[in-house]
Protein backbone atom coordinates (compact mmCIF):
# COMPACT_ATOMS: atom_id res chain seq x y z
CA UNK A 1 0.00 0.00 0.00
CA UNK A 2 1.61 3.38 -0.77
CA UNK A 3 2.15 5.66 1.87
CA UNK A 4 2.02 9.57 1.89
CA UNK A 5 4.42 11.04 4.42
CA UNK A 6 4.63 14.81 4.86
CA UNK A 7 7.16 17.17 6.27
CA UNK A 8 8.39 20.72 7.33
CA UNK A 9 5.38 21.62 9.43
CA UNK A 10 6.07 23.49 12.13
CA UNK A 11 5.74 26.78 14.14
CA UNK A 12 6.31 29.84 12.85
CA UNK A 13 5.57 33.25 13.80
CA UNK A 14 3.43 35.55 11.50
CA UNK A 15 5.02 36.96 8.22
CA UNK A 16 7.07 33.60 8.23
CA UNK A 17 7.50 30.87 5.65
CA UNK A 18 7.48 27.16 5.67
CA UNK A 19 7.75 24.58 3.29
CA UNK A 20 6.33 21.32 3.28
CA UNK A 21 7.13 18.45 1.57
CA UNK A 22 4.81 15.82 0.41
CA UNK A 23 6.66 12.02 -0.51
CA UNK A 24 5.33 8.83 -1.73
CA UNK A 25 6.99 5.54 -0.40
CA UNK A 26 6.81 4.00 -3.83
CA UNK A 27 5.91 5.05 -7.54
CA UNK A 28 2.66 6.31 -8.22
CA UNK A 29 1.66 5.57 -11.66
CA UNK A 30 -1.15 7.19 -14.10
CA UNK A 31 -1.73 10.16 -11.21
CA UNK A 32 -5.24 12.35 -11.86
CA UNK A 33 -4.22 14.76 -9.83
CA UNK A 34 -2.58 16.10 -6.18
CA UNK A 35 -3.61 18.25 -3.87
CA UNK A 36 -2.48 19.94 -0.51
CA UNK A 37 -5.50 20.26 2.24
CA UNK A 38 -5.31 21.56 5.42
CA UNK A 39 -7.97 21.46 8.53
CA UNK A 40 -8.08 24.11 11.41
CA UNK A 41 -9.59 23.25 14.55
CA UNK A 42 -13.28 22.69 14.33
CA UNK A 43 -13.07 23.73 10.89
CA UNK A 44 -13.78 21.61 7.80
CA UNK A 45 -11.10 20.05 5.97
CA UNK A 46 -10.44 22.15 3.10
CA UNK A 47 -8.62 22.34 -0.46
CA UNK A 48 -5.51 24.74 -0.50
CA UNK A 49 -4.28 24.14 -3.40
CA UNK A 50 -4.87 20.91 -6.44
CA UNK A 51 -2.46 20.24 -9.30
CA UNK A 52 -4.46 18.29 -12.36
CA UNK A 53 -3.84 15.76 -14.55
CA UNK A 54 -2.55 18.82 -16.92
CA UNK A 55 -0.10 20.40 -14.78
CA UNK A 56 -2.89 23.16 -13.69
CA UNK A 57 -2.55 24.77 -10.43
CA UNK A 58 -5.95 26.06 -8.63
CA UNK A 59 -4.93 27.81 -5.34
CA UNK A 60 -7.73 28.63 -2.74
CA UNK A 61 -8.34 32.56 -3.16
CA UNK A 62 -7.45 32.81 0.88
CA UNK A 63 -3.71 31.87 -0.22
CA UNK A 64 -2.84 32.87 -3.79
CA UNK A 65 0.25 34.71 -3.97
CA UNK A 66 1.60 33.75 -0.82
CA UNK A 67 1.82 30.00 -1.26
CA UNK A 68 3.34 27.89 -4.14
CA UNK A 69 2.90 24.35 -4.85
CA UNK A 70 5.45 22.31 -7.15
CA UNK A 71 6.03 18.72 -8.37
CA UNK A 72 9.22 16.66 -8.67
CA UNK A 73 8.37 14.42 -11.87
CA UNK A 74 10.46 11.87 -11.40
CA UNK A 75 9.39 10.69 -7.89
CA UNK A 76 6.00 12.54 -7.73
CA UNK A 77 7.40 14.28 -4.54
CA UNK A 78 4.99 17.86 -3.87
CA UNK A 79 6.14 20.74 -2.22
CA UNK A 80 4.03 23.51 -0.75
CA UNK A 81 5.93 27.02 0.13
CA UNK A 82 3.94 28.69 2.46
CA UNK A 83 4.99 32.68 2.37
CA UNK A 84 3.85 35.63 4.66
CA UNK A 85 2.02 33.22 6.69
CA UNK A 86 -0.86 34.46 8.93
CA UNK A 87 -2.38 33.36 12.06
CA UNK A 88 -5.25 31.66 10.04
CA UNK A 89 -3.00 29.78 8.35
CA UNK A 90 -2.88 27.39 11.47
CA UNK A 91 -4.02 24.03 10.65
CA UNK A 92 -3.17 20.38 9.93
CA UNK A 93 -1.74 20.22 5.92
CA UNK A 94 -1.92 16.78 4.11
CA UNK A 95 -1.31 15.89 0.84
CA UNK A 96 -3.41 14.08 -1.47
CA UNK A 97 -2.16 11.85 -4.85
CA UNK A 98 -4.98 10.34 -6.27
CA UNK A 99 -5.02 7.73 -9.23
CA UNK A 100 -8.25 6.66 -11.81
CA UNK A 101 -8.74 3.85 -9.17
CA UNK A 102 -6.97 5.17 -5.55
CA UNK A 103 -6.95 8.07 -2.99
CA UNK A 104 -3.81 8.07 -1.33
CA UNK A 105 -3.69 10.52 1.38
CA UNK A 106 -0.66 11.46 4.10
CA UNK A 107 -1.40 11.90 8.04
CA UNK A 108 -0.66 15.30 8.15
CA UNK A 109 1.69 17.85 9.38
CA UNK A 110 0.91 20.94 12.07
CA UNK A 111 1.52 23.92 10.99
CA UNK A 112 1.15 26.65 13.80
CA UNK A 113 1.29 30.72 12.68
CA UNK A 114 1.93 32.67 15.99
CA UNK A 115 0.33 36.51 15.79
Amino acid sequence: QVQLVESGGGLVQAGGSLRLSCAASESIFSIKDMGWYRQAPEKERELVVLIGSGGYKDYADSVKGRFTVSRYYPNNTMFLQMDSLKPEDTAVYQCRISTWSNDYWGQGTQVTVSS
